[in-house]
């Protein structure tokens, strides 16, 4: 079972409590967008075997949505983090690459630390 920490209310709450948003840090286009921009923000997503950065909502709880950095394979969390960010807080970034070198997720990456 994933447990998540709400980063608003600090609650541990268990995935049945919460509802997944998808992948967080997504580019979002405007009615000016192209057609190949519009189609990215719908249609391509990462899928990665590793570490994933997702939204979430504490549904059961306080009700707000925020980030979560997890590995898929093994279900660990690195962290959770306000929804209101653009990028991971750069202490979730080195909690990963503490665990997992060489991580990479879209331009996030242990690299770029």
């Amino acid at each position: 079972m994933l447990i998540l920490e709400c980063p608003y209310c600090g609650v541990k709450a268990e995935e049945t409590e919460l509802h997944g948003g998808g992948e967080a840090h997504l580019t979002r286009f405007g009615p000016g967008s192209s057609d190949d921009e519009f189609h990215d923000y719908l249609f391509m997503r990462e899928n990665p075997k590793g570490v994933h950065f997702e939204r979430w909502r504490h549904v059961n709880g306080c009700g707000k949505w925020f980030h979560a950095a997890r590995c898929t394979m093994t279900l660990e969390v690195f962290g959770t983090y306000s929804a209101q960010t653009t990028e991971p807080p750069q202490e979730i970034r080195d909690a990963i690459t503490a665990k997992r070198p060489g991580w990479s997720w879209r331009e996030f990456s242990d690299a770029r630390s």
